[in-house]
């Protein structure tokens, strides 16, 4: 099993671990998503494993950007009750482990609309951020209604969400990048460490941030001040990293 494999598996049942266990007043409470509950999150959750494994669980949403199609999904399923909900994403997401699984080695290219075009073997890196960031920013407090601590922020699960993050940054941000005509270095520290070159040309400026802070940042999840980020070097490329995001 792949490195993002495990990392999904292991948030998987951090969080079935976590619904099972949670009154049911908390459902119904807004989450770390603008407009979706705690329930809603989880249902996005089962819904994106739809898209991999039966799509004809989902409402048509030809023609709309990705997360536009992700309101519409979690719309379409609020008449479920906690309960379905949570035995859906368990029954759905054990299949899309299977698919992910039999997938990840082929030599394709998968096509995932405005969110960018991606070979097989980053697929599973992409649902292994998704439970990443929604268990940690918009399930848990404080952006989430879910007290207590987290599931770990280890290299395990931080790996293929960072994994995730440096093959979507250059897709899902062309336009911003268009119009860079340098480099930014940015250089993570802690578990997962690694530096990424975002940009291309010379290196303008220098970017140390904790792995872990860097994936709120880049996710718009809070500001570098905030965050504790170290950057220097040429304002205009600065400011142009600083607006990046990812999903």
């Amino acid at each position: 099993m792949s490195d993002a494999l495990k990392a999904i598996e292991t948030d998987r049942e951090a969080l079935l671990t976590l619904c099972k266990q949670l009154d049911d007043s908390v459902w119904a409470k807004p989450s770390g998503c603008a407009g979706w509950t705690m329930q809603d999150v989880v249902s996005h959750m089962a819904c994106s494993f739809y898209l991999a494994v039966d799509m004809s669980n989902l409402p048509n949403s030809d023609g709309l950007p990705a997360e536009r199609a992700a309101d519409l999904y979690v719309a379409s399923r609020r008449s479920m009750t906690p309960e379905e909900v949570v035995a859906d994403y368990e029954s759905v997401s054990a299949r899309g482990l299977e698919l992910l699984a039999a997938v990840q080695g082929q030599d394709v290219e998968v096509p995932l609309g405005d969110v960018g075009t991606y070979p097989a073997s980053v697929v599973p890196a992409a649902y292994a951020f998704e439970h990443y960031i929604h268990i940690r920013y918009d399930i848990f407090a404080p952006d989430g209604p879910v007290t207590g601590e987290p599931p770990a922020s280890d290299e395990l699960r931080l790996a293929p969400t960072l994994d995730w993050i440096e093959a979507a940054i250059p897709q899902q941000n062309s336009k911003l990048l268009d119009g860079l005509d340098t480099a930014v270095e940015i250089r993570l520290t802690g578990p997962a460490a690694r530096t990424l070159r975002v940009g291309s040309g010379d290196v303008a400026a220098h970017i140390i941030s904790d792995s872990a802070a860097f994936v709120r940042w880049a996710t718009s999840r809070g500001s570098w001040e905030d965050l504790g980020v170290d950057a220097q070097g040429d304002p205009d490329t600065l400011d142009v990293v600083r607006r990046l995001t990812t999903f």
